[in-house]
């Protein structure tokens, strides 16, 4: 079969031999992959993606010095199943799948393995029971993103959310942006977002963001900072004027309501807990943050960062700032998230942004180091 083989930090295409599906194994035809950042990140940063996340307990255990054909948010077609399978679903069926294979306890991936081919060849070979049905009136390229926006959902579930949190999100590349859809889906306001591309700041608007903001020209944690807690501040602007009539009252109920509006501010108070999202996995962007972030916020680091970062502990500590890493999705989250697409409760259209065959792909790798062209390029390995 042709694949896109990364060989040697480039991307080359040539033929590979058709997986072979093993026992509880199916056989699929790639019909769209969508090209993620960690894709980009892989080329450039092979030897530590291939060492440092296996060592870190990953599934993650590619050898950079051997053939990988990368692609793991995809859309296929079942063509053929392996020994010991149900065959849930009849060869033609279109299906989604998390990218591992159930061949150990831990699972294997799908697009990061020497021997397990991703979606930029033509076929793969998927676990069964991991597989779920695409409904036929849902476009294959859309349902390719179903992995994509599960990052993002399973963030949201993991920042814990509240109903007077108000969340920021730093970098609205393909994972911030899928935040964003997951934010507002949950019903999370107001949504800022910050980037420094005007085009990212404009998908960020469709995809949900109540504010965006170029952080060159104005501080995203500002808005961040001013918000007010719903219903809140007119309580306490009433308070101020009861505060200031003659209305008899205990001396010491008195006491207790003047301390409250001292404490609160007259008629504001700026203290709504802050979930900041940091999507942009770039070096300082997580010291940039504690910096910033108010008092006693919650950061949700979803970026991949693939250099050596630092931070100051002091800013944390001083803040009581809680820190929290994501990766991935459960089960159960992927396939809420492919539901609520078909059900048009999660947009990701405005998100595709260019199709390509295999004979584009390292161009389009190239095209997506600019924030400004491409928010999604997917790849229809068929596509002639």
């Amino acid at each position: 079969m042709r694949a896109v083989v990364m060989r040697k930090n480039k991307l080359v295409v040539d033929n590979v031999p058709v997986p072979t599906p093993g026992p509880g194994e199916v056989l699929v035809k790639t019909l769209a992959c969508g090209i993620c950042g960690t894709d980009l990140h892989a080329l450039r940063f092979a030897e530590t993606l291939g060492g440092g996340l296996a060592r870190s307990g990953g599934l993650y255990g590619m050898d950079p010095n051997r053939d990988v054909v990368l692609g793991h948010e995809f859309c296929a077609e079942v063509v053929d199943y392996g020994p010991g399978t149900r065959k849930r679903f009849k060869p033609g069926t279109r299906v989604c799948s998390i990218p591992v294979l159930k061949r150990t306890k831990e699972g294997a991936s799908i697009g990061y393995s020497n021997e397990h081919p991703g979606g930029f060849g033509e076929m793969m070979r998927l676990s069964e029971n991991l597989l779920v049905g695409v409904p036929d009136d849902l476009p294959s390229e859309v349902a390719a993103l179903t992995e994509p926006m599960a990052v993002g959902y399973h963030a949201v579930a993991k920042a814990r959310l509240e109903r007077c949190d108000v969340s920021l999100v730093i970098g609205c590349g393909p994972v911030g942006l899928s935040v964003i859809a997951a934010l507002k889906l949950k019903g999370t306001t107001p949504i800022v977002a910050a980037d420094l591309s005007p085009r990212r700041r404009q998908l960020a608007v469709e995809m949900g963001a109540d504010m965006v903001i170029d952080p060159r020209e104005k501080s995203p944690y500002e808005p961040v900072m001013a918000a007010e807690w719903p219903r809140l501040g007119s309580v306490i602007t009433n308070l101020g004027s009861f505060l200031a009539s003659d209305f008899p009252i205990k001396s010491d109920m008195k006491y207790l309501i003047k301390s409250f509006y001292r404490a609160f501010g007259s008629g504001r108070f700026a203290g709504r807990p802050a979930v900041i999202f940091e999507c942009a996995g770039v070096p300082g962007v997580i010291d940039g943050i504690m910096f910033n972030a108010p008092r006693n916020a919650r950061i949700v680091v979803a970026g991949l960062c693939m250099e050596r970062d630092h931070i100051y502990p002091w800013f944390g500590i001083n803040k009581q700032l809680s820190l929290q890493f994501v990766q991935g999705y459960s089960d159960e989250e992927f396939a809420t998230t492919l539901r609520n697409i078909r059900k048009g409760k999660l947009r990701v259209q405005p998100l595709i942004t260019g199709k390509v065959g295999i004979e584009g792909v390292a161009k389009a790798f190239e095209e997506l180091r600019s924030p400004e062209h491409h928010a999604k390029i997917l790849v229809e390995p068929w596509r002639n």
